[in-house]
């Protein structure tokens, strides 16, 4: 049975790890043409070639820092032979930095947060979107957090970006009432990917810390309920989809094995 988003053009952001590469993966092995983008171009490289590969489908990358406009409007830009038509754009890239008290928390840390989870997305996001309205057609999903929802001890950067990522997706599902553009927002709780390692800068031993004797979700999780959003027949939209571990009952709550 031919999947609903065969030969589509996907573009995803934060693509060379997590959350990112694994909707990449999916998305190709149910016949999307892909279009990679990511700050480590050596990852979508290699990313790439194994999808043209492993799926016979078309992909192609472009380095890009969704926090910089400039970098954002070249890539698109830049994309020609067909690809200049976004089916699917997934904005997925993001990050956080410390998770420290705000009264200890690092200035230096907040433009890079800011920027790339809300400017990065509304950069992505303003670039596509007028053509899917001409198009009258085009589905934009936001990776958003249990973060959007709630809060927690030293996160009021982070969870301030995601509650803006909440609010941009409802704003723009009204203002696109009257169009075929849809509009979806995923929203996971703890995930294991990059995402602690970036956190707490490269330290490998207090990111695994995080996920320690529970089982949190994976990139894999997350891909499936993009693709399911994105996969629903045109009529229909999945405004969000809030998807936990079994060990997690909110942000803070977390069920630990002794």
């Amino acid at each position: 049975m031919r999947s609903p988003i065969e030969g589509k053009n996907v573009l995803i952001t934060g693509a060379s790890a997590g959350i990112g590469e694994a909707c990449a993966r999916l998305f190709a092995k149910n016949g999307a043409n892909l279009i990679l983008t990511a700050r480590r171009t050596e990852r979508l490289a290699k990313l790439a070639d194994e999808i043209k590969k492993d799926y016979k489908v078309k992909a192609i990358y472009r380095q890009l820092d969704v926090s910089n406009k400039n970098s954002v409007a070249e890539v698109f830009r830049s994309l020609k032979d067909g690809y200049e038509k976004i089916d699917i754009l997934i904005n997925n890239a993001g990050l956080a930095l410390g998770l420290d008290k705000f009264q200890n928390s690092n200035p230096d840390d907040y433009d890079a947060v800011i920027d790339t989870n809300v400017k990065g997305l509304l950069y992505c996001t303003r670039a596509v979107i007028t053509s899917m309205i001409e198009r009258n057609s085009g589905h934009i999903i936001n990776i958003g957090s249990i973060a959007g929802h709630e809060v927690y001890q030293g996160g009021s950067i982070y969870c301030a970006t995601k509650h803006a990522v909440h609010a941009i997706y409802k704003a723009l599902r009204i203002d696109l009432l009257g169009t075929a553009v849809r509009m979806s927002s995923i929203d996971p709780g703890m995930v294991e990917t990059e995402f602690s390692v970036v956190r707490f800068k490269g330290d490998s031993e207090i990111a695994k810390k995080v996920y320690e004797a529970m089982t949190p979700l994976r990139a894999d999780d997350i891909a499936d309920a993009v693709l399911y959003c994105a996969s629903r027949p045109a009529h229909v939209n999945i405004n969000e989809i809030i998807l936990m571990p079994v060990d997690q009952a909110s942000a803070v709550n977390v069920s630990r094995k002794p």
